[in-house]
């Protein structure tokens, strides 16, 4: 394998949102770039096709297919799915080969995906992203973890990526992914249930206002819109990884009562969304709306209609 990060073949397990931001980030610099995606196989694999051949990248076949021919590894698909695919990429992973795990999973998922892959002679690094990917792109805010994160630290940002060493010890940088997202994740889910109840007695104009008074430095009309905008379109895979949280919380010796709840709100809206509720997906303007209260009635004419 190249020392030269520009001269890798790069693989990208899971080709959803932050898949293809990489793939183009990469592809900018000419790097080489193969995915493979379980959705290759169903409806959802036209599209993928077609951003694959836009952008110059490769399609494997399977896990094993990417694997075996590319010298770096991102695995980023949903978080139930981090060991599975360290398992299936272990199959047929070449010694010496890169595996960054992208996977907002628990430390301890991390331990056993980290231990599948540096059995087979892989070498396994941890990654946890720490804030919205599209903002950032390939700069988006990466801490690093595993005895490898530090020789991989400086040849990742030398194409392009924010990383920063966490800890030498695996399980650290997820930590704090986690109990981060028991913040944010939690947060999202409480201003749903907040801002729809609310709507449903009329005195939203109210709570926003005594809200702004305890937290005057945040927009929460345009706070607000946007979590219900990540929610609807993302609820599924945040509920995924909200229930690695719960996991993390568990093996930290505490019971996840907000993180459990927070799951369920989480699947719930991601369960309207697939029912069409808020829209057709994929379309423009699914997940769109600069009002909040758009889709906060939606819900409440939907609960009506089932009461």
């Amino acid at each position: 394998m190249s020392g030269d990060p520009r001269r890798w073949q790069i693989g990208l397990v899971g080709y959803g949102e932050v898949g293809k931001i990489l793939a183009e980030d990469l592809r900018q610099q000419d790097i080489k770039v193969a995915t493979f995606d379980l959705k290759l196989g169903n409806g959802q694999g036209v599209a993928l096709r077609d951003h694959a051949t836009k952008h110059g990248v490769k399609l494997a076949a399977s896990h094993a297919d990417l694997t075996a021919k590319c010298d770096f590894i991102v695995s980023a698909v949903t978080a139930s799915q981090a060991v599975p695919v360290a398992k299936a990429c272990a199959a047929a992973i070449n010694r010496g080969t890169w595996f960054l795990d992208f996977n907002s999973a628990s430390p301890g998922a991390k331990q056993r995906a980290a231990k599948l892959i540096d059995d087979a002679g892989g070498r396994y690094v941890e990654g946890a992203v720490m804030t919205s990917v599209p903002p950032y792109r390939i700069k988006v805010p990466l801490l690093l973890g595993g005895p490898g994160a530090r020789e991989l630290e400086p040849l990742l940002n030398s194409i392009g990526f924010a990383a920063k060493v966490a800890s030498d010890k695996l399980g650290v940088s997820s930590a704090v992914k986690m109990c981060r997202s028991i913040m944010i994740k939690g947060l999202e889910a409480m201003v749903i249930e907040s801002f729809t109840t609310a709507r449903a007695y009329g005195v939203e104009d109210a709570v926003l206002a005594s809200l702004t008074e305890t937290f005057p430095a945040i927009d929460w009309e345009k706070q607000g819109a946007y979590f219900f905008q990540r929610v609807i379109e993302h609820g599924r895979r945040r509920a995924e990884e909200v229930r690695e949280v719960v996991e993390t919380v568990r093996e930290a010796g505490l019971t996840p009562w907000s993180a459990q709840g927070t799951a369920e709100r989480q699947a719930w809206v991601a369960d309207l969304a697939d029912e069409g509720l808020f829209g057709t997906k994929g379309t423009k303007e699914f997940a769109r709306s600069a009002d909040w209260r758009t889709e906060a009635d939606r819900i409440l004419a939907k609960i009506t209609r089932e009461g």
